[in-house]
C-alpha cells in the first residue's frame, strides 16, 4: 500500500504514480469557532473521502481576533464568516498593533486543533495548516476598501503595520511546526490586478509574504493558493514553495500553461462551484479526466481552485474522489 505521504513524495520527485493525488478541502462554519470541533470536523471529512493531504481550514479570523476583530456566522455558502468589528479605522492605528503570542489566545487554540489532527493522522497523512498572508490579515484588519485607501496614502503606516503581522505570523509557523504539519497552505488574496498593480503588489504583498515564507523553509509540503482571478501568476511563481493552488477553471494561466511557468505541483483542474455545487458525479468526472490529461498525470494534485462550498453534494465529492482511481 502507497500511503499519503508516498504518494505526494513521488508527485515532488516526479517518481512513477499509482495514481494523480487528490485533495478537496472546505470551510466548517460553528465548528470553526472551538478547536476541538473543528479537529473533529475536519478529521470526519477526511475520515468520508480519504483526500492525500488535510488542509486545516479555520475561519480567517482566528489571526487576527486577538488584535481585537470580531466575525459572525450568517450562512454563506462558502462557509465564511462576515467581520463585525474592525481594528484598523485610522493609519496610527497600524502601529498600535502588538507582536502576538503563538502560544496564547486564538493563535494557541489552533495549535491545539493541530496537535490534535497530526496525533489522530499520524505521519502518513500530511497536514497542512492555513496561513493568511501579511496583507490578508491586514484586509480583515481594517476592511478592503480602507486597506486600500491607507496603503495608497498611507503608505509607510501601513508597511508599519505589516511588519508586526508578517513578524507575528512567522512567529507562529515557527511554533505551529513543532506540531507535526507537513506544510502550510498560504492564501495570498491581494494578487489580483483588479486590486493593486505590479508595483503596489511587490511593495505591500511580496516582500512580506516571502518574510513569512522564509520560516517554513524546513516544512516538505507547503502550497501557495492565489485568490481570485486576473491574477500576477508570474510574480509569485517563484515563491518557494512545492505546489500552486489558483482558480485555473476560471482565470489565467491553464494548466498546461501553468505546467510551462512553475516546476513545482500544480493543484486544481475542478470548477468549484459550477461543477462541485451544481455539476453531476458524471460531469465531474469527466472534468477530472481532462485536467489529467492536460497534465498527463505530472506534477498534479486533483483538485478544486479554493474552497469546496458547504454546499457540495456528498455524491459529487465522491465522484471527485473516485476519479484517479479510474
Amino acid at each position: 500500500m502507497v500511503t499519503h505521504r508516498q504518494r505526494l513524495e513521488n508527485c515532488l520527485s516526479a517518481a512513477p504514480l499509482d495514481r494523480v493525488p487528490v485533495a478537496l478541502w472546505r470551510h466548517f462554519p460553528v465548528d470553526d469557532q472551538s478547536p476541538k470541533l473543528l479537529a473533529s470536523a475536519t478529521l470526519n471529512f477526511q475520515q468520508i473521502y480519504d483526500f492525500d493531504l488535510v488542509k486545516v481550514t479555520p475561519a480567517s479570523s482566528f489571526c487576527i481576533k486577538d488584535w481585537g476583530a470580531q466575525d459572525e456566522w450568517r450562512g454563506s455558502s462558502e462557509g465564511t464568516r462576515v467581520y463585525t468589528q474592525r481594528v484598523i479605522q485610522q493609519p496610527e492605528d497600524w502601529a498600535r498593533l502588538t507582536r502576538l503570542d503563538p502560544y496564547s489566545g486564538h493563535l494557541g487554540a489552533q495549535l491545539a486543533c493541530l496537535n490534535n489532527l497530526t496525533s489522530v493522522l499520524g505521519a502518513d497523512t500530511p497536514v497542512l495548516q492555513t496561513i493568511f498572508s501579511p496583507l490578508a490579515q491586514a484586509k480583515n484588519l481594517a476592511g478592503g476598501e480602507t486597506l486600500l485607501v491607507h496603503l495608497r496614502r498611507y503608505p509607510d503606516a501601513v508597511k508599519l503595520g505589516l511588519q508586526i503581522i508578517a513578524d507575528t505570523t512567522r512567529n507562529y509557523i515557527i511554533t505551529a511546526r513543532q506540531t507535526g504539519i507537513a506544510g502550510i497552505f498560504y492564501a495570498v488574496q491581494h494578487a489580483q490586478y483588479g486590486l493593486l498593480s505590479e508595483p503596489e503588489f511587490r511593495t505591500f504583498g511580496r516582500g512580506f509574504d516571502l518574510q513569512v515564507l522564509e520560516a517554513a523553509n524546513d516544512l516538505w509540503l507547503n502550497m501557495v493558493h492565489l485568490h481570485g482571478n486576473e491574477v500576477m501568476f508570474e510574480i509569485i511563481k517563484d515563491y518557494p514553495v512545492q505546489i500552486i493552488n489558483w482558480h485555473d477553471r476560471d482565470t489565467y494561466p491553464s494548466l498546461e500553461q501553468a505546467q510551462r511557468l512553475f516546476p513545482g505541483i500544480l493543484c486544481g483542474g475542478l470548477q468549484r462551484e459550477q461543477s462541485m455545487v451544481f455539476g453531476t458525479p458524471e460531469s465531474i468526472a469527466a472534468e477530472a479526466r481532462q485536467a489529467i490529461e492536460m497534465t498527463n498525470s505530472e506534477r498534479f494534485i486533483l483538485g478544486t481552485g479554493c474552497v469546496v462550498p458547504i454546499t457540495a453534494p456528498y455524491g459529487n465529492l465522491l465522484a471527485a474522489r473516485q476519479s484517479v482511481e479510474i
